[in-house]
């Protein structure tokens, strides 16, 4: 049994590492950081070989760097590691609230308010024709006060006029972001932290970069309606989702939202 049990536990341990290793790599892939993450798997290889070989002194040399340059690779990593803990905590064990309130104990938190998206993609989708910017943050599990702060308050129930008329181009909110948060729109003229991702088309002006940078930063999602084209962009976990039509594009905004 013991031998059995060892067994399925190396089974276990590899599809860990397995599943690890492939999310840090989706996370880095396209950017940089790819060439550093293979550097540093090809030291941690030839250390493993040099252990296995004895040669002790090159696999202590080896092991010192790997040892100091962990802190490195914080510093390095900065933003996927962030990006990685989110997308832990927000998105992958996100939907365990849902199990708790069927707990008794649990009874008393109030369910969450559904938004409504055929309001908001109606309004980016009127907006898209008349080539008006737009930039809407949708909040999900991650506190958004760091960035309302830098706007003004709105409290506001979401609706297509509302938004049309915040991002019309003579308005005086039409600047910034409009962040929404359970269905109501709660700050607009916000400013938000713009992706230094070099990785980014320079098609994709602020307005995008802006998009990429909160969503590298929270789980929130953002849409963004481009001034030069019209097109609307969906944006999450920084990066661009693909969508087929404007149903489609309201389907996944609705499951993610969920």
């Amino acid at each position: 049994m013991d031998l059995i049990n060892l067994r399925i536990l190396d089974v276990l341990d590899i599809t860990l590492v397995a599943v690890l290793l492939y999310y840090v790599y989706k996370l880095v892939k396209g950017t940089a950081a790819i060439h550093i993450f293979i550097g540093i798997v090809i030291i941690y290889l030839v250390w493993k070989l040099t252990q296995f070989l004895a040669m002790e002194m090159l696999s202590s040399v080896l092991g010192e760097f790997i040892g100091v340059g962990m802190f490195a690779l914080i510093v390095v990593f900065q933003q996927e590691i962030r990006k990685f803990l989110l997308m832990i905590g927000s998105t992958n064990f996100g939907r365990r609230r849902k199990f708790l309130r069927q707990l008794k104990w649990m009874r008393d938190i109030p369910k969450d308010i559904d938004y409504d998206v055929n309001s908001i993609i109606q309004a980016c989708l009127t907006m898209g024709s008349t080539y008006t910017g737009a930039l809407i943050i949708l909040k999900r599990n991650t506190p958004l006060d760091f960035i309302k702060t830098t706007g003004d308050s709105m409290d506001i129930k979401v609706n297509s006029p509302i938004i049309e008329s915040i991002f019309f181009k003579n308005s005086t909110l039409h600047d910034g972001a409009m962040v929404i948060e359970n269905n109501t729109i709660v700050a607009t003229r916000v400013i938000l932290p713009v992706s230094n991702d070099r990785a980014i088309p320079l098609r994709f002006g602020l307005r995008h970069r802006a998009a990429i940078g909160i969503t590298e930063k929270t789980d929130a999602l953002a849409l963004v309606v481009s001034e030069e084209t019209g097109q609307i962009s969906y944006i999450k976990n920084g990066e661009f989702v693909m969508y087929k039509s404007s149903d489609d594009l309201i389907e996944k905004l609705k499951q993610d939202l969920s």
